[in-house]
C-alpha cells in the first residue's frame, strides 16, 4: 500500500510541475483525461524504478562527490535521473518530454519536493498502522 501511495504522490507532483514548469510536458497515450491519468501513474512508477535501480548505483559510485559538493550533486544526479524518463518516454511514443536538461533541472527539484511533501503529510497514517499491526 506504500508503494501505491508513493506512487500516487510522484504522479502528482509531476503533474503539479508539469502545471508549472513550460519545459515539461505529459504526452498522453491516448486522448482524455483517463489516458492522462494513466500515463502520469507509468510515468511515476518508471521514475520510481529508475531511481531505485540507477539511481542507487549512481549515489553509491558517487559519494565521495555528494560529501565535496555538500549534496549539491544529488541536483544533478535527479535531473539526469529525470533525464533518463524523458528518453524511455521518447522511444515508446509517450510518457514525459523536457525541452532541455535546465527544465529537466528545474523539475527534477520541484518533483523531488513535491513527492517530500507528500511523504511527510502522509507518514503519521503509516506509523498508526504499524502500531495497529503490533498490537
Amino acid at each position: 500500500m506504500r508503494f501505491l501511495l508513493r506512487i500516487a504522490g510522484t504522479a502528482l507532483s509531476i503533474w503539479i510541475v508539469t502545471l508549472i514548469v513550460p519545459g515539461i510536458h505529459i504526452v498522453p497515450f491516448a486522448e482524455g483525461v483517463w489516458p492522462e491519468v494513466g500515463t502520469l501513474l507509468l510515468v511515476a512508477v518508471v521514475f520510481g524504478v529508475i531511481n531505485a535501480t540507477i539511481g542507487n548505483v549512481i549515489r553509491i559510485v558517487a559519494f565521495p562527490i555528494y560529501l565535496l559538493t555538500l549534496g549539491i550533486a544529488a541536483l544533478f544526479v535527479n535531473a539526469l535521473l529525470l533525464m533518463c524518463v524523458h528518453w524511455i518516454s521518447e522511444a515508446v511514443g509517450f510518457g514525459l518530454r523536457l525541452d532541455g536538461f535546465w527544465w529537466g533541472f528545474l523539475s527534477a527539484i520541484l518533483i523531488s519536493f513535491g513527492t517530500w511533501l507528500v511523504t511527510v503529510i502522509t507518514r503519521p497514517l503509516w506509523r498508526k498502522e504499524r502500531a495497529r499491526d503490533r498490537e
